[in-house]
């Protein structure tokens, strides 16, 4: 047997390796078989009476998809007046198709920010109908994978998270579970003596265990199901984390208390907040999801009612519910579409309720955190996996008894990534048919018998008006998010006051604009690397601040500045207007470089917090580790 797989057990051998096969309870397995994506014999999914009703689900469909069409139409009209004309060329025909497509998913991001806007305002409440007892008698195993990772900050999490549940009085709810996939020898040796350390130090008021897998198969998703077919039937609920999660006791309890109010639902889940590292770009992060994310979540808490997602951690899911529905397929042909499923979240909350559980999110129950890639290098390692994870989910959609909503997840998922190849394409159309009007002399008589010329149309003041229109749909969500904000007491301070609030997010918006560019070419090579058939593979996310090196930005990303100076010198040559309407796009990748050095240093974001800029409430509240917010509900304002 290979060393880097070996039964933890052998690890050091003598006693420390015997006492290993007391690290984990008494077997209890439930049977977790693999489901068809072809074929569906179940029941339809039930349909929840009161408390579906209350939540008015189908009014916030009609809401945010009628709004995203009005939208829509709109914009696509605007184009075609722009482009158009009486004999409309190729080119023009498939501007205005790729103009539908990524302006279709803007607007129904607006529009979403819009209903959670007025969610909040309004102060819904989010129990969906359900009265908690404010007491349980059910069993929760907290489960933490981990893969290769900082085991003195894993466990420093867990430490704190099973301390506050001791304290809490309700620790007999919870076991704890450590679930290792790790291949690294030194790094497992660490973990298991970690391990005992914690186990010895909540002995009798807490119970940890502690799992290796000498086989990583289907990575956290077989994880996971390992601890089902192992012991999910000792515990009704299991609360999923990440190796970089923290959740207060509060949120916990939270989550199990609401889970056991409401029998119909197999997984609730929280929106976890971004917190803890300190260079610019996480920072920025940081500050995006802190003030941007109460509303974007209130809009899909609404929009997706009990037909809702899972983000694959931070969430509490019904062990026997998860069990007989869950079991994941290994998806035919070879990697990187076949094999074991990567993004298995989407897919496990769509199979859960294709057999008739609700999901949904609790955007109220506050105290669930995670943390951020601290670059966009780091950012763009972990997206290229999740992209061939959402990419893969075309084998998915089409599966075989799913509800609409949940095939729109799978959709929303793989448009994401697509989104960007479509803006290249949108972008090298456009400067196509600038180069041709401005190459070839224009065809007045196109009709040798026509009585009157044929002038071509291109309506300068019309696509200004179509740029603006464009930008305030693409800021509408933070433009409701910082309306909010305003609104919120704690967020308002938070964020370092009214004015600090407002230039943080002009800020954002400016360092988001220049670096959306590099992140369109990077997806684009995700995606060209996908359809040759290139794998991700699977390496543990960088999760240390860590320091920036110049010479790996320059190699990194010299690419795109260079590409970025040839699109400022064609369009400059095409047409001055052209050079205007995408400097945007070519700043900042010219500016590439300087842009993703700057925002991986934790000195850079050091200073912004001394200027105040990108602060979060976590920050300025004086708590041990930034981690436990004053509770307050995200619906509420003050």
């Amino acid at each position: 047997m290979d060393s880097m797989s070996e039964p933890l057990e052998t690890l050091g051998g003598g006693a420390a390796g015997a006492f290993y096969h007391g690290l984990t309870p008494p077997e209890n397995p439930l049977e977790m078989p693999e489901q068809s994506l072809k074929s569906w014999y179940g029941e339809p999914p039930k349909t929840a009476s009161g408390p579906a009703l209350k939540e008015h689900t189908l009014a916030s469909r009609l809401f945010v998809f009628g709004i995203a069409a009005v939208l829509t139409v709109y914009g696509v009209w605007g184009m075609w007046k722009v482009v158009g004309q009486n004999d409309a060329t190729g080119l023009q025909y498939m501007l205005v198709v790729l103009f539908a497509f990524s302006f279709t998913w803007i607007a129904l991001a607006a529009a979403n920010a819009m209903l959670g806007f007025f969610a909040l305002i309004a102060r819904l409440d989010w129990r969906r109908g359900i009265a908690l007892r404010g007491k349980l008698s059910t069993r929760t195993a907290v489960l933490m994978p981990v893969y290769n990772e900082d085991t003195s900050k894993v466990f420093e999490n867990l430490t704190e998270m099973a301390e506050e549940l001791a304290a809490s009085g309700k620790a007999w709810h919870f076991d704890f579970f450590v679930l290792s996939d790790t291949t690294n020898l030194a790094i497992a040796r660490q973990e298991r003596e970690a391990a005992l350390r914690l186990r010895q130090t909540m002995l009798g008021r807490l119970n940890v265990y502690f799992r290796r897998r000498p086989e990583n198969v289907g990575r956290k998703a077989g994880n996971i199901a390992d601890f089902v077919r192992s012991w999910g039937g000792n515990y009704d609920f299991m609360l999923v984390l990440d190796a970089d999660s923290y959740m207060t006791a509060e949120s916990m309890i939270a989550l199990a208390e609401a889970m056991e109010a409401d029998s119909n639902a197999g997984l609730i889940q929280t929106v976890p907040r971004l917190v803890n590292k300190k260079t610019l770009f996480a920072r920025m992060q940081q500050f995006a999801t802190g003030t941007y994310g109460p509303v974007v979540s209130a809009g899909l808490a609404m929009v997706q009612g009990r037909e809702g997602n899972y983000w694959g951690h931070n969430a509490i899911i019904r062990t026997r519910a998860f069990a007989s529905s869950c079991g994941l397929p290994v998806l035919a042909g070879r990697k990187p579409f076949g094999g074991h499923i990567l993004s298995h979240d989407f897919v496990e909350a769509a199979l859960l309720r294709r057999a008739g559980w609700d999901v949904y999110m609790r955007p109220d129950i506050v105290g669930s955190y995670e943390e951020t890639p601290p670059t966009l290098t780091d950012h763009a390692v972990r997206d290229r996996r999740w992209a061939q994870g959402n990419l893969q989910h075309s084998k998915v959609i089409g599966a075989s008894g799913l509800h609409w909503m949940s095939r729109h997840h799978l959709l929303t998922g793989i448009m994401s990534y697509v989104a960007s190849p479509l803006w290249l394409m949108f972008l090298v159309v456009g400067i196509a048919l600038a180069w041709q009007a401005s190459a070839y002399q224009p065809d007045y008589f196109p009709d040798a018998h026509a009585l009157f010329p044929t002038w071509p149309q291109f309506d300068s003041q019309r696509a200004w008006t179509l740029l603006g229109f464009s930008a305030a749909v693409l800021l509408a969500p933070k433009v409701f998010a910082v309306l909010y904000a305003m609104t919120n007491k704690r967020m308002r301070k938070g964020a370092g006051g009214p004015l600090g609030l407002v230039f943080s997010f002009l800020l954002e918006t400016l360092l988001s604009a220049l670096l959306a560019p590099v992140l369109m070419l990077l997806q684009t090579g995700f995606i060209g690397q996908i359809l040759i058939a290139r794998d991700s593979g699977w390496n543990p996310q960088c999760r240390d601040d860590g320091t920036a090196s110049l010479l790996a930005t320059i190699k990194g990303y010299g690419f795109h500045s260079v590409f970025g100076l040839v699109l400022a010198g064609i369009t400059a040559y095409i047409s001055w207007q052209l050079f205007f309407w995408l400097l945007p796009v070519w700043l900042g990748l010219v500016l590439a470089i300087p842009l993703v050095y700057l925002s991986s240093l934790r000195a850079a974001g050091q200073g912004a917090r001394v200027l105040r800029i990108f602060l979060i409430p976590e920050e300025r509240e004086a708590r041990r580790r930034l981690r436990q917010p004053v509770a307050e509900p995200v619906a509420a304002a003050s």
